[in-house]
């Protein structure tokens, strides 16, 4: 019999209540569907128009012309607080609402389970914090290697805090995918809080969130997932998923700097919440949200998931970002392909990761590779001069670079892709690479 969860309510009650899931993209379907066209989508970014290739994606996309629009146009001809009777007022928060129904098409919640704020990482410790004080000296969390630190840090700040203990996942090599069995093993019958990436922002793994939220249910525990590197490539849906919670950041789909959170409502309403005495805790409002928001981010946000709805087809923006992203992630699969098979011709380069061209399925097309000898900011100083844009260092995932040996090194060069990119993009960067480490130095 599974453990008992001490939260309010149990995670039974908050499961029988879930609205049914939604119906999947037909596969036959997605094989009809035509491919992302890349000569109407790359003019609606005026950022693609000039030579640089954006690589740089898993630390923050480029915005199609409608989302600057939105945000100017609010700030223009909308801008006020909320509570007001006079127009302006009215009319932010007829924004609000919309924002909402748009997070929840987008998650595939419910608009009362969506939180605004800042950026994920202020998100989450503030859910961190809220959840703690429901917890008791001794309880668990578990967290993972994969995991970006945002995720990471929020639970050992706690337990610090609160007598808590953190337990942490390995990965499995040299894949780099979370180690399941090992997982299943940390879980006890003190496990509070299961927190994992559903990507890796820094080597692309997906992960097997269905699983992971079982296993964490069925140790009474809560699944609390990162989506920040997921949700541009992939279709979110937090009843497939399976999970309690889930954070992601508008400004790596598309959208400007702000963060959403999405948690279910009776978990919402029984933590205790940080808020000044007026604050209405009714929807519009939301009881985890401080202060006035970002309206004009806020409308910015919703131009980018209705610009991720148009490239889909259906009645409704749900049904139309249900085929977005299944020509999203058939576009990206056939990019990362292309770059796996061209990488091999690279002499001295490291791939960390999923590096069969037939697994695409498995990852995004985020890449983390280093060469022999060559230090990563080098190469990615090269890539610039050749108007290629890339990270490197360790993506604030410091524990997986330890794991790989790379902390303290420089760390690697992160290349990635989107739906906007294109294959003479891919075939660019493969051409550099093999360029540049002929001429550089060594570490």
């Amino acid at each position: 019999m599974p453990a008992q969860n001490r939260f309010s309510p149990t995670l039974a009650d908050v499961r029988e209540t879930d609205k049914p899931e939604p119906a999947s993209v037909d596969s036959s379907t997605v094989s009809l569907m035509p491919p992302i066209d890349l000569a109407a989508v790359r003019p609606r970014f005026p950022a693609l128009a000039g030579p640089q290739a954006y690589l740089d994606g898993p630390g923050g996309s480029q915005v199609p012309d409608v989302v600057g629009r939105a945000m100017t146009g609010y700030l223009y001809g909308h801008n006020a607080n909320l509570g007001g009777v006079f127009p302006t007022s009215r009319s932010s928060e007829d924004l609000m609402v919309g924002a909402r129904r748009a997070a929840a098409d987008l998650v595939g919640g419910s608009p009362e389970e969506i939180a605004f704020g800042p950026n994920m990482s202020t998100l989450n410790f503030m859910l961190a914090h809220a959840v703690a004080r429901t917890l008791e000296p001794g309880d668990e969390i578990v967290t993972t290697v994969l995991d970006h630190d945002a995720n990471i840090s929020p639970w050992l700040r706690i337990a610090d805090d609160h007598g808590l203990f953190v337990r942490t996942v390995p990965v499995t090599d040299p894949d780099l995918t979370i180690d399941l069995a090992a997982l299943e093993a940390s879980l006890s019958r003190r496990t509070r809080i299961v927190a994992f990436t559903l990507a890796s922002n820094a080597v692309g793994t997906v992960t097997a969130a269905r699983r992971i939220a079982d296993l964490a249910h069925d140790a009474g525990a809560l699944a609390w997932a990162d989506a920040v590197h997921f949700a541009p490539h992939r279709r979110i849906d937090v009843r497939k998923l399976g999970v309690d919670v889930l954070l992601c950041s508008p400004y790596k789909f598309f959208g400007p700097h702000m963060g959403i959170a999405w948690a279910c409502r009776q978990l919402l309403a029984s933590w205790p919440a940080d808020r000044v005495r007026p604050a209405d805790e009714i929807p519009p409002g939301h009881r985890f949200e401080l202060g006035t928001q970002s309206h004009e981010a806020i409308a910015g946000f919703v131009a980018a998931v209705d610009y991720l709805a148009s490239l889909g087809s259906g009645l409704d923006r749900a049904t139309r970002l249900d085929s977005a992203f299944a020509r999203i992630q058939m576009h990206e699969e056939d990019l990362a392909r292309r770059f796996l098979i061209g990488l091999e011709d690279v002499p001295g380069v490291h791939l960390h990761g999923i590096a069969d061209p037939e697994r695409v399925g498995e990852r995004t097309p985020t890449f983390c590779v280093t060469l022999d000898a060559h230090d990563p900011r080098a190469v990615a100083e090269r890539l610039a001069e050749r108007d290629i844009n890339v990270w490197d260092g360790n993506y604030y995932a410091p524990d997986l670079m330890t794991h790989l040996g790379l902390e303290g090194h420089g760390g690697a060069v992160r290349i990635g892709f989107l739906h906007y990119t294109s294959p003479d993009e891919v075939d660019r960067v493969l051409t550099a690479l093999r360029s540049v480490t002929g001429r550089l130095g060594a570490r």
